[in-house]
Parts: structure tokens; sequence; C-alpha cells
């Protein structure tokens, strides 16, 4: 494989002090930049376009709301027939796993969003969810889990998300992992992606509330971690929950920010790539609310 400049991609045994300290970021070629996320945008502009937040919205926004599920089965913005229009299109971006286009054709994004929304669920972008945070734009959904399921030909076995959100990507990694696990550290979100959740009965999908860049390390190892924040680098604490093969992607970087493909070849070794341009909200340690 080549990285989206057409040079080859570097790949060689790091420890993880090196994969951790690994400071070599490219700038990002406008030509290989196929949809970037646009998630801190999208939040910002959300947030400054609102009211003030007075004692009763804040209660409001505290509330998950119900499930948007029936709400709006009559709009034909949220067909089946565009959501799979929505899929030919990341199709079309690059993105080549026939199980992770089936999962994104599977998972009805409109059931995730406020019915304001709802109308631009199939549009590739990012959407604001509350908290200054987002749901990811569908081709960078996809990009990433194939990233993570390269070389897998059926299922993964067990998965960690780090970013529940509102539970999207949770719902479409469900259906193409045996387990996934979520954690979300905004507790809003966290009962807001349980109560999206709850009516499609997914067997295989755990949520918990809790720090995520201390992942899960009682549910591990993990043949796959994806991350849907950005930080400075991976932290170190899922390295050690990797599985042996196991693959780890992660947007990475400050104001340029691009995707780090870390695999774990032994019990003590590591290589790392980087990959395309992206644009993620940030990072941040603790739980909140």
């Amino acid at each position: 494989m080549s990285e989206g400049n057409g040079q080859p991609k570097k790949r060689f045994p790091l420890t993880l002090d090196l994969v951790t300290g690994l400071a070599g970021r490219r700038k990002a070629d406008a030509a290989a930049l196929n949809s970037r996320q646009t998630a801190t945008q999208n939040a910002a502009r959300h947030a400054s376009s609102g009211r003030p937040l007075t004692a009763a919205s804040r209660v409001h926004e505290m509330k998950p709301p119900p499930p948007a599920i029936d709400r709006m089965a009559n709009m034909p913005l949220v067909s089946e027939a565009v959501r799979k229009a929505m899929v030919q299109r990341v199709a079309q971006q690059g993105v080549r796993d026939p199980l992770v286009l089936a999962a994104l054709e599977q998972v009805p994004r409109h059931y995730f969003l406020e019915p304001g929304l709802a109308p631009q669920a199939y549009v590739d972008a990012s959407l604001p969810i509350g908290y200054h945070q987002t749901i990811s734009q569908p081709y960078i959904v996809a990009r990433m889990i194939e990233v993570m399921r390269e070389g897998v030909a059926g299922k993964l076995g067990r998965v960690l998300e780090i970013g529940t959100g509102c539970g999207y990507q949770a719902a479409v990694l469900a259906e193409v992992a045996d387990e996934v696990y979520s954690i979300e550290r905004i507790r809003p979100l966290h009962e807001r992606a349980r109560a999206n959740l709850r009516p499609l009965r997914i067997p295989n999908l755990r949520l918990h509330y809790g720090d995520g860049m201390l992942g899960l390390p009682q549910c591990g190892p993990f043949d796959g971690i994806i991350l849907a924040a950005a930080g400075l680098d991976v932290p170190q604490a899922l390295f050690d929950q990797m599985a042996i093969g196991g693959r780890l992607v992660a947007p990475v970087g400050a104001g340029e920010q691009r995707l780090k493909l870390i695999v774990r070849t032994r019990r003590n070794e590591w290589i790392a790539d980087m990959l395309e341009p992206c644009h993620f909200v940030p990072l941040r340690p603790g739980t909140f609310g």
C-alpha cells in the first residue's frame, strides 16, 4: 500500500518509547485529501450560533432525547435509497472493504441525530451532537474501520472504540466485529448513545462511561482499537491493551492532523504508519457530567 501522496509507507519495528514519541509529521498534500473530517469547525459553528445557555436550557441539554426512530419515517431525505447513495459516494472516495460498506448501509445514521439535523444525515460531513462534539463524517468512519480491518477476511474479534459520542460509529463497528466495547467521557452523551442504541438491540455492543485515554484493560486485549478524537499522539495506556497482531487507528496532531496506524507485531514491538489528513475534536482526559 502507499500513502496519499503516492510514496511508500514506512514500516519498521519500533519500541513503545519510539512509537509514542514519533514526531515526523509530513505536511498535508492537498491532492491526497479525499474528504476532510470537519468536526471541530462544525461543532464550533453550532455552538456559536445558539443562544446563551440558560439554567433551563442546561437542564434540557443534560437530558438525553428520545431515540429518533419512527419520528422521521416519512421523510424522503432519510430513506433507504438515500443511505445507499451515501454508501456509493463513500466507495467512490476509495473505501473498498465490502463488509465495511455493508455495515454503513445497514446502520441508519439519522437515528443518531436530532430531528432538525436528520435531513442532513446522509451528507458526507460531520454534524454537531452537543457538548462541542460531533457525529463523524461517513467517509472517515468507513476509512478508519477499513484500515483497522486490513488483512482480516471475516469479522474482527474484539474491538475498543474511544469516544462513543451519539453511538453511530459503535453501531457500525458492531456489524464488523464479534465484540465491541465503546467508552465515552461525557456522561450525557453516554446516556444519549444508550438511548439511541437501545431500540436497535445490538447484542455484541457494550457501552462504558469513563476516561477513554485509559482504555478498558479489564476487557482487553483488543484486536482493534479506534479513536474518535485527536491527541498529540496515542495514549500509552492503549498500547498494552492491543492483542499481538492488533491494529489501532487514531487521528493525531494539533493544528494539522493525520490518521495514524499502529500494529502490535510482538509483545514489545509495534510498527507505525502515518496516513491521510483528517480533522477531529480534541482528545481529553478525565470525565465530565
